[in-house]
């Protein structure tokens, strides 16, 4: 049985010539039917760039996406995807922002039906109180429980996640945490989570890989999370599964930055200054 999305030797870049930056290189990654994956990095490594060609909202200079055995040519409900950012219509109220999604992929539906199935997942995201509300009465915290609810009422195969809990307070973002670990351990969507939070990946995910800095960023090796769910983020921090885990992602990611970080500085030529003697003009600079 193939895998539910696979990733090979994908490489990505921006711009031409001397502006040309290679953002990611020779990608491979595989993510089975209801497995959930985390991808952890530094800011800056290419991780929004590696979903949104998942997502089909960006395409490879090299390699291939293939998703159900297809490949990927475009964006598709049965990839849904939560950003950062909330992405509400401003003049839509809750359940009218879920409901332009579910018109769109169900258009045979009756009008109960649609009513039912948005109301279920509001409801699961613990909105039903503010489902005619409009987003500027909701908090932050609100408005993302609504683009969640959004993407999984179009009953995607796969939900993709790009850093969506990272602009949240904490108090918010462990909330929403233990909500989405609720929704996944309920139907077990395939789901893949960026984030640069490891304790988030080690909370949510089956498996966390790495994502090595850029330019050029690589995938690092699997980091199998093999703690037994539920999952309690009070509880995991005495865990010693969860420390072992957590040391070995973090000194891989400070070692792989701390390398990189060597390289550059090897390559970087410093000018010639010499000292200004008395009587010589100052900011003298012999190159």
């Amino acid at each position: 049985m193939a895998a539910l999305l696979e990733l090979k030797n994908v490489s990505k870049s921006f711009g031409e010539g001397k502006l040309r930056t290679d953002v990611l290189n020779n990608i491979n990654l595989t993510v089975e039917q209801g497995e959930f994956v985390a991808i952890v990095g530094f800011t800056g490594s290419g991780k929004t760039t590696l979903i949104k060609m998942i997502a089909g909202l960006l395409f490879p200079d090299e390699g291939e996406i293939l998703f159900e055995g297809q490949q990927v040519e475009g964006p598709a409900h049965e990839r849904g995807i939560v950003f950062q950012n909330y992405s509400l219509l401003p003049w839509l109220t809750v359940s009218q922002n879920i409901e332009l999604g579910v018109n769109e992929i169900f258009p045979q539906w009756s009008r109960k039906q649609r009513k039912d199935h948005i109301n279920k997942y509001v409801g699961m995201v613990n909105l039903l109180p503010a489902i005619n509300k409009r987003p500027a009465e909701l908090s932050g915290g609100m408005r993302q429980r609504v683009a969640v609810a959004r993407t999984l009422a179009m009953n995607p195969h796969m939900l993709l996640m790009d850093e969506p809990l990272s602009a949240l307070d904490a108090l918010t973002r462990g909330t929403l945490q233990q909500e989405i670990i609720n929704i996944w351990n309920n139907d077990k969507t395939t789901a893949l989570l960026i984030t640069n939070d490891v304790d988030e990946g080690i909370l949510m995910a089956d498996r966390i890989i790495p994502l090595n800095p850029g330019p050029n960023a690589s995938l690092g090796p699997d980091f199998k999370v093999n703690i037994e769910r539920p999952r309690n983020k009070i509880e995991l921090n005495n865990n010693e599964d969860f420390k072992k885990i957590r040391t070995r992602v973090i000194e891989y990611l400070m070692d792989i930055g701390e390398q990189r970080k060597a390289k550059k500085e090897s390559n970087y030529i410093l000018p010639d200054l010499q000292p200004v003697l008395p009587g010589e003009k100052r900011n003298r600079l012999i190159a």
